[in-house]
């Protein structure tokens, strides 16, 4: 096991005010299958606590990996990562995607909705529910490689996939809709995806079937952004793609490596995606460690950072490889400090998502420890998207410290709005000592972000005197303007 030195913080690159710190749960692993309801609430609250302390500010979490549901759906059947049986409901009864979006938003946690949009049925599933949409429409799959797919060539197929994903924007208070690597799946050597049918019926004039196929899944992925724009503007839609987008052997711009890729065997033009506004943010899966033979990690970050910029760029992070691999540098600690001084390195680089969880949760090699200690010492906004909102709130009014039975509270009003856009959802608490500077832009000075309109200050002999300052977020975490308050604590 290698020893995971605490890296001191002059070794580190300066804490960002802004950054995406987002962790991947999942349901596909079978960690909650069968699980009773109290237990699995109970493991959800416990992983969230300690997300939360470890500064973790967004969970992406799966609740469609096979058409069904970690939710309640009138469309799709319940999920047996769930329950244990596909289409067997929840006893007692419960919304696991409405519990996480109110225990994630009660941590001041944005909350992505996962789903899998072409999977239908994984080698694990040995019955389909009724209900499951193959069985009302089994013209519009594919078996491949042991599993059931939609075949993405049937317009039909499309227009199902933005009726689920309009379904659950319409109906919950989700963040953000957010997909994964599974677009086309990986390829299995010796089989042909059999999509012949659909070729033959709607190739739209496509003569490569290859550039026919990535067209199904432009049009899925322009269509999916703009599904959920309709419904509400300001839920994001965001990609985690594989972490190769082309080889520079199969063009002279792709990275220089040599792996699958997304654009030739998955089908996935990711970079049409984030240069032509189609998703708003990108998480390319990196998992490999610095100095990998075929895929090096500081060699894919450095050309996702150079050409992935138009929309805001996270990097997808694997927690166990992470830990596991040798720092080249330094052979006794890990590659912690050397990946996440790499990532706050690059500026077009805004944050990053780990994979997974429970790893982080677990503390694998110190990685939750490095993370409270150091890399999210201080909190963290969730950067902007200046391409859907650039309006901030109006800010707050009436901040005034009033004694009350539970001590010295600093209380506000939130400001007025016309357009859910514009409501504050948010407030950012900063203080600051007598003698320093007011400056929003140091989040070591941020004591509070929260959704409530006061805040407990920590009275001691009412002799020093603080500055508080008070701004609003959106939505979408445009900050208001500050407003001041001197108080004697």
């Amino acid at each position: 096991m290698l020893l995971q030195l605490l890296v001191l913080p002059a070794m580190q690159a300066a804490s960002p005010k802004r950054e995406f710190r987002g962790a991947w749960i999942q349901c596909v692993n079978g960690q909650f299958q069968g699980m009773p309801v109290q237990q699995m609430k109970n493991m959800l609250i416990s992983q969230l606590d300690a997300l939360e302390k470890a500064g973790i500010n967004a969970i992406i979490f799966q609740v469609r990996a096979e058409c069904d549901a970690l939710y309640v759906s009138s469309y799709e059947p319940w999920s047996r990562f769930l329950t244990g049986v596909q289409g067997k409901a929840p006893s007692p009864m419960w919304d696991p995607l409405q519990f996480m979006i109110e225990e994630c938003h009660k941590r001041n946690m944005e909350l992505h909705a996962w789903i899998n949009p072409y999977r239908a049925q994984t080698k694990g599933t040995t019955a389909l529910s009724p209900k499951h949409p193959y069985n009302a429409h089994p013209e519009l799959f594919v078996r491949y490689n042991g599993q059931l797919y939609f075949d993405p060539g049937y317009p039909e197929s499309r227009k199902y996939i933005c009726k689920i994903v309009r379904d659950i924007v319409s109906r919950y208070d989700v963040d953000a809709i957010h997909m994964d690597d599974y677009f086309y799946p990986y390829p299995n050597p010796g089989e042909e995806f059999p999509d012949q049918l659909s070729f033959a019926g709607y190739g739209r004039g496509f003569r490569q079937k290859a550039d026919w196929r990535r067209d199904n899944v432009n049009v899925l992925i322009k269509e999916l952004h703009e599904t959920i724009h309709e419904c509400k503007p300001w839920v994001k839609f965001g990609v985690s793609p594989f972490g190769i987008y082309r080889n520079r052997k199969s063009d002279p711009n792709g990275s220089d490596t040599n792996g699958l890729q997304n654009y030739d065997d998955l089908y996935a033009d990711v970079l049409l995606w984030v240069n032509n506004g189609w998703v708003d943010y990108n998480i390319p899966q990196i998992y490999w460690e610095i100095g990998h033979p075929a895929a090096d990690y500081e060699k894919l970050i450095r050309w996702w950072a150079k050409n992935s910029a138009a929309r805001p760029l996270f990097i997808g992070q694997d927690v166990v490889r992470t830990v596991t691999k040798a720092d080249l540098q330094n052979p006794a600690q890990s590659q912690i400090p050397a990946k996440l001084n790499l990532q706050r390195s690059l500026p077009t680089v805004q944050g990053s998502c780990q994979w997974y969880a429970a790893a982080v949760v677990e503390n694998k090699g110190n990685y939750r420890d490095v993370l409270t200690n150091v890399y999210h010492k201080y909190p963290a906004l969730i950067p902007t998207s200046p391409f859907i909102d650039d309006k901030a709130p109006d800010k707050v009014k009436k901040v005034k410290p009033i004694w009350t039975e539970d001590g010295y509270i600093l209380f506000w009003t939130a400001p007025k709005a016309n357009k859910e856009m514009d409501k504050a959802v948010q407030y950012v608490v900063y203080r600051f000592d007598r003698k320093e500077k007011v400056n929003l832009d140091d989040p070591s000075h941020i004591v509070e972000i929260t959704r409530n309109t006061f805040y407990k200050l920590p009275y001691e002999d009412g002799k020093t005197k603080y500055t508080y300052v008070i701004t609003a977020l959106d939505r979408l975490h445009n900050e208001s303007k500050a407003v001041k308050k001197k108080i004697k604590l």
